[in-house]
C-alpha cells in the first residue's frame, strides 16, 4: 500500500545544538511582547471595555451583513452583530458611548431608530460597565495562571520537577508571545480570544508532553547515551507526530479563519498562531532547557527500578501477545 510520509523516516535534527539560536530568539520575542503590551496595550473588546448589549428579533432570518452595514453607518465605533441561537435571534454589541447616562439612552434610541422595520422585537437591551469588565479581565488573569499552575502540579507529579518546570517555561512562552502578537496587530482581545489562549496552552502541554514521554522511555532504554544525543533523539522520534498534528490542525483553522466569518477572525487567527508557536516551542524550547535544569538519570533513579522500568509502570505493563 502507497505511504505518503510528509517527514522522512529516522531524522537526526540537532534540537539541542539549536538551542543557541532559539534561545535568543524566543527572548527577544518574549521581551518584544512585554513591550508592545506595555507601550501599546490591547485592543480590548466590549466584554472588557463595556458598552451595550441588545437582544433582537426579526420578523424572518436575519441579514446580519445588512444589520452590521446599517449599524456601522451611525459612527458609534467598534459593533458586533451576530445570531444568537435561532437564524431570526440577533445579538447586537456597541462599545460604550462617551457622556452621562441620558447620551447613553439617546445612543440606544438613535439604534433602534436606525434598524427599523429590520426588528420585529426588542427582547433585551443591558449596559456592560467598565467596573464588570475589570472583573472580566481580572478573572480571565486567574484563569490563565491557574491553568498554568495545574499543569506544572500535573507534570511534576506524571514525571519529575525538571520536565514540570520545562513545560512552564514553554508553555509561559507562548501566552506571552500570543499576548504580543495581539498588541502589535491590534486586533479585537475579548473573551473568545482568553478562551484561545487557553486551548493553546493545551495543545502546547500535549506536544510537549509527548516528547517527554519519549525522553523518558530511552532514559530507560539507553542507559549509556549521553544526555544530548539522548534528547536530540526523542524530539526526532516524534517528530512526525508533531508535524502532522499540527499541519491536520493548521488545515482546519485556516478554514476557519477564512470561512468562518469575523465574529470568529481573531479567535482562528490566535489559535493558528498558537499552534505554529507552541510547536516550536515543544522542540525547541521544552527539549534543550531540560539540559539546564541538569536532568539526568541520577535525578530519576528514586523512580526507577534497576532494570530501568518505574515501579508504576511495572504495575501496569501488561504480558506481550504470543
Amino acid at each position: 500500500m502507497f505511504k505518503l510520509n510528509f517527514v522522512p523516516q529516522n531524522t537526526k535534527v540537532n534540537f539541542v545544538g539549536y538551542r543557541r539560536f532559539s534561545y535568543p530568539f524566543s527572548a527577544l520575542l518574549v521581551v518584544a511582547s512585554i513591550a508592545l503590551f506595555l507601550v501599546q496595550g490591547l485592543n480590548f473588546g466590549i466584554d472588557f471595555k463595556g458598552g451595550f448589549l441588545i437582544e433582537v428579533k426579526t420578523e424572518g432570518p436575519a441579514d446580519v451583513s445588512e444589520l452590521r452595514n446599517t449599524l456601522g453607518g451611525l459612527g458609534l465605533g467598534e459593533v458586533q452583530v451576530q445570531e444568537f441561537g435561532a437564524p431570526d435571534d440577533i445579538l447586537i454589541r456597541v462599545q460604550q458611548q462617551d457622556g452621562s447616562e441620558g447620551e447613553q439612552a439617546a445612543v440606544i434610541a438613535q439604534i433602534k431608530g436606525a434598524l427599523g422595520s429590520q426588528v420585529a422585537e426588542y427582547r433585551r437591551t443591558e449596559f456592560v460597565g467598565p467596573t464588570v469588565g475589570a472583573e472580566l479581565i481580572e478573572s480571565a488573569i486567574w484563569a490563565v495562571v491557574l491553568a498554568i499552575g495545574a499543569i506544572l502540579i500535573y507534570i511534576w507529579f506524571r514525571f519529575e520537577w525538571q520536565f514540570g518546570v520545562g513545560a512552564v517555561i514553554a508553555l509561559t512562552h507562548d501566552v506571552i508571545t500570543t499576548i504580543g502578537l495581539f498588541a502589535l496587530t491590534q486586533l479585537e482581545f475579548n473573551l473568545a480570544t482568553v478562551a484561545a489562549i487557553l486551548t493553546i496552552a493545551g495543545y502546547s502541554i500535549n506536544d510537549t508532553v509527548v516528547i517527554y514521554d519519549r525522553v523518558r522511555e530511552e532514559l530507560r532504554r539507553y542507559k549509556k547515551m549521553d544526555m544530548d544525543a539522548l534528547l536530540n533523539l526523542s524530539a526526532n522520534r516524534t517528530l512526525s507526530r508533531t508535524f502532522m498534528t499540527s499541519v491536520t490542525t493548521l488545515i482546519a483553522l485556516t478554514a476557519l479563519a477564512i470561512f468562518g466569518g469575523t465574529i470568529i477572525r481573531d479567535f482562528a487567527f490566535a489559535m493558528i498562531w498558537g499552534v505554529v508557536i507552541g510547536t516550536y516551542s515543544s522542540v525547541f524550547i521544552a527539549v534543550p532547557v531540560l539540559l539546564g535544569l541538569k536532568l539526568s538519570r541520577e535525578s530519576l533513579s528514586a523512580g526507577l527500578e534497576e532494570d530501568g522500568s518505574s515501579k508504576d509502570d511495572k504495575a501496569a505493563e501488561t504480558p506481550p501477545e504470543k
